[in-house]
């Protein structure tokens, strides 16, 4: 009996020791409008990686109010595990909302505003070597404008490589091409820095008026002139069954940085998973807390930051 008491004991403890964390995290206020978790091994890290979210309201971990899947948390950790501290944080509209003010006159300069005090923040405390940025879709061109003589390395996870209104033309022209014209002529009128009233209904979810200057804010940057601004090491990654970034875009931008590195990765989705399946899997998987991130993703990822 004593010794089945002992067993037990030492079986217990080895549970305990084997479900400690291997990094600790700490919650940092950049700025009144940032707030994010900096994960760091318990050891020790050189490489700081500061990860970017997409369109939308999105929080630190990728997820929105019907839309979780914690796939930027999930890649945070697994990168922390493996030496890299790691950085992600709430778009400022997410704290907008939580707070129920929300400021309707946010413009996209307004998130590469943030990215930049996020990386400033970091390189003021000098407490890591080198300092990476990975923005996922929108946050790509976030993160190559917020990268520019500040990072030292950039990584674009399934980021356009047109400038955005190329991209709804081409989505429009595929889905609903009856509206192509219209729609070029909506992003016209935004280009000239003009709004309008004068769209077809079924596309106000693009074009409703209170979004335009947002969206004309986007769209006069193009993501193939940028990324040929950046003096660094660059890597390119895109899955293969992308319903929203088809590889074309990740090529386009691989393209224009001559020197960059690309990586499309088999099966892998928008929200960095594997899809076995159909599309209707591949649209359930936005919601999906259990899914898992590509690991050749991570293992991509922890090859480029640690040459």
């Amino acid at each position: 009996m004593k010794n089945l008491f002992l067993l037990i004991v030492v079986f217990s403890n080895s549970m305990v020791f084997s479900q400690e964390k291997t990094f600790t995290a700490h919650e940092i206020a950049i700025s009144k409008f940032v707030d994010g978790t900096l994960m760091v091994p318990n050891k020790g890290a050189v490489h700081l990686a500061i990860i970017i979210a997409g369109s939308g309201p999105t929080d630190r971990n990728g997820n929105q109010n019907f839309l979780k899947t914690n796939n930027l948390k999930k890649l945070a950790t697994a990168l922390v595990n493996n030496n890299i501290a790691t950085f992600r944080y709430d778009k400022r509209i997410v704290k907008q909302i939580r707070k129920g003010n929300i400021d309707p006159n946010i413009m996209f300069d307004d998130f590469v505003q943030d990215a930049t005090e996020v990386v400033d923040y970091f390189k003021n405390q000098n407490s890591f070597k080198k300092i990476y940025i990975i923005g996922h879709s929108q946050g790509s061109l976030v993160g190559m404008l917020a990268a520019k003589d500040r990072a030292d390395g950039f990584i674009s996870l399934s980021g356009a490589g047109q400038s955005i209104d190329n991209v709804i033309i081409d989505q429009v022209a595929k889905t609903a091409p009856m509206f192509t014209e219209d729609s070029k002529r909506v992003l016209g009128i935004l280009k000239e820095g003009n709004t309008t009233t004068d769209y077809p209904p079924a596309l106000a979810s693009i074009f409703d008026i209170s979004i335009q200057p947002f969206m004309a804010s986007w769209m006069k940057y193009n993501p193939t002139e940028e990324i040929q601004k950046l003096k660094m090491p660059i890597l390119i990654i895109n899955g293969t069954k992308d319903l929203q970034v088809k590889t074309e875009e990740a090529t386009l931008l691989n393209a224009a940085a001559k020197d960059s590195e690309l990586k499309l990765i088999e099966k892998m989705n928008h929200v960095l998973f594997i899809i076995e399946g159909d599309d209707q899997e591949n649209a359930k998987s936005y919601n999906d807390q259990a899914g898992k991130v590509s690991q050749e993703l991570i293992d991509h990822i922890i090859k480029f930051i640690n040459k």
